[in-house]
């Protein structure tokens, strides 16, 4: 046992933690760098360079660390490239680790929701600033344990390094032990050592693991569990907005603010005097000729529809007709073959030439634009609260000064009665909220046409009113455009100015809702609304 601590502390040994620390470094840094660049080949849409960084990765994962030390020491001074064992060492651990870290970082990018994706390009958010916002912050928290491990991975074949004559702890440990044959003591030491720099490592991934956890309690809360003697409300009382015993204005009740975002005034408008007034409106949406395939598989086939300014249409059609694709077409979220859509007199998407412009030049016209998505599955971006949710794209795209985003989201969330959960997650909030979020965030720009895909399909019975709750007050309060693909007809009957019923990618029938839901025209649309009420009377007496 004191031979033991004594090689704990001999610093020959403790040397060679150093040179041992130095070289993984230098491998982790190296890898980290060419592991980014790997993992950007992958990803980008130049197949050339994606199946360059594939064939790097072949190569590397399938030959073993101490051929690729040998040939960086022994090979390299051949074409002129001479370097230090430690050196050597550095660059032959960073080619290895590079392509294992490139996957950490490829599958951390995708497992980032898609829908989350779709989100932040409706938004109007270029590429850079969808990694950098909403992309990078949720990866790295799924890819820290996976690059904590690779660390430790890299700190023990580090001891590899000893076949070019590096003096790491591997190397000085069997020097030790060839000159005093004590392998048991000295070797225990060593992996002691070991033992302690990659629990270390294990230390800091769980430290930032905890640093990076949506769900962790502020640091009061926490002290609070420190010190048990303490109530909670002592430790908090700053954090909980206390009323101001000086104000002359009272806090709103939930009825009051109700009745405060209907101010705007319900009393419905004659249908006549609204379908004159709309007929006067300018053009806000065009569709001529679209034409959309998946594979050998047509959606759209054809599809031609106008939409004026302040017009509500709902879509309805049975699923597969080509709802969601045309809603996402508008948006310019998907391309197609032929066809031309204009949005405010502008083809979204493309030069006057007809060219289409970059993915950042479509996020930067879709966002001037003004064109507002609303999308089945909420699509919220699950590291930001509902406030931030609303104010982050108002900052990141539209270049609002925090304080007037905060204030903008705030707003919103007062309006759809939500503002006692501003600093909620959405992993926290139900399903009837989350939406309700959804619709406050494609509102906060200001869009002059509001598209909602199925805005309730993905919720509960129970939660489809409140839902539906806050598009009736839009369409009174905003005078939006408005295109809603939904199922609920009643609803459809309700708010829609003009009723359009796909079949088969195209439009099979297009009037005012009243006459659509009372004297259909097309067999296809009677069928479908036949089978659709009876559905939902089957529905309401169960």
């Amino acid at each position: 046992m004191d031979l033991f601590a004594h090689y704990l502390s001999l610093p020959y040994l403790l040397q060679g933690i150093t040179v041992t620390l130095a070289v993984t470094c230098l491998g982790l840094g190296g890898g980290l760098l060419v592991g980014l660049v790997l993992a950007g080949m992958q990803l980008c849409r130049f197949r050339l360079l994606s199946a360059l960084a594939r064939g790097y990765s072949v190569i590397f994962r399938g030959t073993p660390l101490i051929l690729q030390l040998v040939f960086a020491y022994d090979a390299l001074p051949h074409i002129g490239l001479r370097l230090s064992p430690i050196a050597a060492a550095g660059l032959a651990l960073s080619a290895n680790e590079a392509p294992f870290i490139a996957e950490i970082l490829r599958s951390g990018v995708r497992g980032v929701d898609a829908g989350q994706v779709t989100a932040g390009e409706a938004l109007g958010m270029t590429p850079w600033v969808l990694m950098r916002r909403v992309i990078a912050p949720q990866a790295i928290r799924i890819m820290v344990p996976a690059l904590g491990n690779e660390a430790v991975t890299a700190l023990k074949n580090s001891s590899l390094a000893s076949v070019i004559a590096v003096q790491e702890l591997t190397l000085r440990s069997t020097q030790l032990a060839s000159s005093t044959f004590d392998f048991f003591s000295i070797f225990f030491a060593s992996g002691v050592m070991y033992l302690v720099l990659t629990g270390s490592f294990s230390a800091l991934q769980l430290l930032a693991e905890d640093m990076l956890d949506l769900d962790r309690p502020p640091w009061r809360e926490r002290l609070v569990q420190i010190l048990p003697g303490r109530r909670p409300t002592n430790l908090l009382r700053s954090a909980v907005r206390q009323p101001d015993p000086h104000s002359t204005v009272p806090d709103a009740t939930p009825d009051q603010r109700r009745h405060d975002v209907a101010s705007c005034g319900t009393a419905p408008v004659k249908q006549s005097n609204r379908a004159a007034t709309l007929a006067q409106a300018a053009l806000a949406v065009e569709v001529i000729g679209l034409h959309k395939t998946y594979g050998e598989q047509s959606v759209l086939s054809g599809l031609d529809l106008t939409v004026r300014a302040g017009e509500v249409i709902a879509l309805l059609g049975p699923s597969g007709s080509g709802k969601s694709t045309l809603l996402r077409c508008i948006n310019h979220l998907e391309n197609w073959e032929s066809g031309l859509i204009r949005v405010s007199g502008r083809s979204l998407g493309h030069r006057d030439d007809g060219r289409q412009l970059s993915p950042r030049g479509v996020a930067r016209e879709r966002a001037n634009l003004g064109v507002g998505m609303v999308f089945q599955q909420f699509n919220l971006f699950t590291h930001l609260s509902a406030r931030e949710n609303i104010a982050g794209p108002l900052r990141w795209v539209h270049s609002m000064a925090e304080r007037d985003a905060d204030r903008r989201a705030m707003e919103l969330l007062a309006r759809i009665s939500l503002e006692d959960r501003a600093d909620a997650l959405p992993r926290h909030l139900s399903g009837g909220q989350q939406q309700r979020v959804a619709i406050a965030r494609a509102l906060a720009p200001r869009p002059t046409v509001l598209l909602l895909d199925e805005p309730t399909s993905a919720l509960d019975p129970e939660l489809v009113s409140e839902v539906l709750d806050v598009i009736r007050r839009l369409v009174v309060e905003e005078g939006l455009t408005m295109i809603i693909s939904t199922h609920q007809l009643n609803f459809a009957r309700e708010v829609a100015d003009r009723v359009v019923f796909l079949s088969a990618g195209q439009v099979a029938e297009d009037g005012p809702a009243d006459e659509v839901f009372t004297r259909p025209r097309h067999p296809l649309t009677a069928r479908f609304l036949q089978v659709m009420s009876t559905e939902l009377a089957t529905a309401r007496a169960a």
